[in-house]
């Protein structure tokens, strides 16, 4: 097992658009099976204009404001806070993402390669609202579950992706399965986990879980997103908006 702690990066992206980037950045283009993620806070009149993507699986988590999605498939779609929007691109697909005309949208986007089997599948698209996702509370906290335990999104990777928010001195304990990826980004707050403190837009990746438990505490209130999913071990060959 191994950790990586790292800083997101001010990258610009899209029209007039700054993300804080793990990756793809500098030599740290992927982390197997997750080729792409972006904390996006974007105003109006700002966005992503319709362009294309192929081989990979995306999902957009909405923290505050809202996003319209528009694509070639014929969907055409607002989600607000707490929802989703998912698409497969597969073999290739053409969208757009707009923020609302008023405040500010602010986001996780995060990118899920798919195995080589399935590059080539129909692209689609799933609209999930907030009250969709499943909620889960503990002592001191909450956890929503966007991939896993329960939630409705359907992907062609398997993974587990939360939204936890925790109260100073709070707890939080998740299973993991043996040898997955695991992604831990900070929103807010201080948290302390293996040994490590991680402060706003930092995270900690670690390569081939091998305790039986994620354990997180919470230093001050905080809220932060958990992302784990097995490598799929394949050659990744990213360029711009296309995962071969």
């Amino acid at each position: 097992m191994k950790l990586i702690k790292v800083l997101s990066k001010e990258t610009f992206e899209g029209n007039g658009v700054i993300v804080n980037r793990l990756f793809p950045i500098g030599d740290r283009m992927n982390f197997d099976p997750f080729v792409l993620w972006d904390h996006f806070a974007i105003d109006p009149g700002h966005g992503f204009p319709e362009h294309p993507h192929r081989g990979f699986e995306a999902i957009t988590y909405m923290l505050s404001g809202r996003m319209h999605h528009k694509d070639n498939l014929g969907n055409d779609a607002w989600v607000d806070a707490g929802g989703a929007q998912v698409f497969c691109a597969g073999k290739g697909i053409r969208h757009s993402e707009m923020p609302g005309e008023k405040g500010n949208s602010v986001g996780i986007q995060l990118w899920i390669n798919l195995a080589k089997k399935d590059k080539d599948v129909e692209p689609s698209y799933q609209q999930i609202l907030a009250e969709q996702l499943p909620v889960r509370y503990f002592e001191g906290g909450r956890c929503v579950d966007i991939v896993g335990h329960n939630s409705p999104i359907v992907l062609h990777t398997e993974i587990i992706y939360q939204h936890v928010s925790m109260n100073e001195k709070a707890q939080y304990s998740n299973t993991i399965k043996p040898m997955h990826n695991v992604i831990v980004y900070l929103l807010q707050g201080v948290i302390e986990l293996n040994g490590q403190t991680l402060q706003a837009k930092e995270a900690l990746l670690i390569k081939q879980f091998k305790a039986k438990d994620l354990v997180v505490h919470a230093k001050q209130a905080c809220s932060f997103m958990i992302c784990a999913g097995l490598a799929h071990n394949q050659i990744i060959r990213q360029h711009g908006p296309f995962v071969d």
